[in-house]
């Protein structure tokens, strides 16, 4: 996902790994960002919604879940994540950058 490639595949392996740990909120952040690469916002949203819910405080979850808010015209919900990521981690902007990935 971080790559931006093979995104199909990687969406495959999250899916084999939540049959074997339904909760397990890091897989289920991961398969969240590929559905926002993959432009399935909606679904990105419901991941990260309860990648949250399993454990909550996640910048990288409340970030990518601002990201897809915003690129859904969702305003106001994408810069209230955005704001709440920057405030557990002040770095999260930069470290998404780095993977191409930004608002």
């Amino acid at each position: 996902m971080l790559l931006n490639v093979e995104l199909e595949q990687a969406l495959r392996d999250c899916e084999q790994a939540l049959k074997q740990e339904p909760e397990d909120s890091q897989v289920i952040d991961s398969r969240a960002w590929v559905k926002l690469r993959l432009g399935r916002f909606d679904d990105a949203i419901a991941d990260f919604d309860k990648a949250l819910a399993i454990q909550p405080g996640q910048a990288a979850s409340l970030f990518g879940r601002g990201l897809a808010r915003l690129r859904k015209g969702d305003k106001a919900g994408g810069e209230m994540d955005m704001a709440g990521a920057r405030q557990l981690d002040f770095a999260v902007d930069s470290e998404f950058r780095h993977h191409g990935i930004t608002q």
